[in-house]
């Protein structure tokens, strides 16, 4: 009998893993970055999804003419006119599906690259903590994305700061999920904060679109060998509406991706961005939201 129950232990293990790695219905969309004309309400939403916009961007930078480092005092420099408290908040009272992150970092700030530049891990944790738990309160943020791609810290400075900001700001309640966005010439510093604080992120957004073009093939071969340095985790396949490199639509996105979703594998899908996409009538988010609903 011991043995039957010890089986049956672990046949409930492998279903429940095997569970997690399956397919999502999550689309999630950067905006805020490049226009300040963009409304939420502009983008068509498929009720039968998980609908993330994903802000562009917070960061931890003095936002004036000058921008410098402030040590985890993060700013908003997403377009606010029609992004702000308001907006956001009747947004999401009238779509039960959408949920809001906030992505911190982001590639420049002004005319500069945004570094991710601490200047210990104590102060800012503690300045994130706090100025971010202001910001998600006010503009009725669900969860953080992040987005830094340059860096004056090492890996380990920036697994530390990063993973104890989410774990302090999931465990008050505040946010309610967080991912990471990175690509392959920044995997050192995402990785080592997966193999600390992997199980406090819970969405993977790749951005397989800093690769070189990208036919099928290789789109599906780097998508299982991300999957394989972010195991465990629900890896999103991407693309850049308005130019970029990695696998196009019109070149063999979706083909990829209903060959990863035959497989079990598709964690969703997120496209930078609305922006870039309002002039293309928004074919591609529907196509994407198409395809993770079916």
């Amino acid at each position: 009998m011991e043995f039957y129950r010890i089986l049956s232990a672990a046949l409930l293990s492998l279903l429940f893993l095997t569970c997690n790695a399956s397919n999502s219905k999550l689309f999630r969309e950067y905006i805020g970055a490049e226009s300040n004309s963009m409304k939420l309400s502009d983008v068509p939403i498929n009720s039968k999804v998980e609908f993330h916009f994903i802000l562009a961007f917070a960061i931890d930078y003095t936002n004036d003419n000058h921008p410098s480092p402030t040590n985890g005092k993060f700013n908003v420099f997403w377009e606010t006119n029609h992004l702000g408290p308001g907006q956001i908040g009747s947004f999401k009272g009238s779509n039960s599906n959408v949920k809001i992150a906030v992505s911190l970092g982001g590639d420049s700030v002004g005319s500069g690259k945004a570094f991710f530049a601490p200047k210990s891990k104590t102060s800012w944790v503690q300045n994130g903590v706090s100025s971010l738990t202001y910001m998600i309160n006010k503009y009725h943020i669900d969860g953080i994305d992040i987005d830094y791609e340059h860096f004056k810290a090492s890996p380990e400075m920036f697994a530390e700061c990063i993973g104890q900001l989410i774990t302090i700001l999931k465990k008050s309640g505040t946010i309610s999920f967080a991912s990471i966005a990175p690509y392959e010439e920044i995997n050192s510093h995402y990785l080592a904060l997966w193999r600390k604080y992997g199980h406090v992120i819970d969405y993977v957004n790749f951005q397989f679109y800093a690769y070189d073009k990208l036919s099928v093939s290789h789109f599906i071969s780097n998508f299982k060998k991300q999957a394989s340095n972010y195991e465990g985790g629900q890896l999103l396949a991407s693309f850049e509406s308005g130019g970029g490199g990695g696998l196009k639509p019109a070149n063999g996105f979706f083909e990829a991706c209903n060959e990863l979703k035959d497989q079990g594998k598709l964690g969703g899908i997120f496209i930078w961005c609305a922006e870039e996409s309002k002039n293309k009538g928004f074919q591609y988010e529907k196509k994407s939201q198409d395809l993770l609903a079916a």
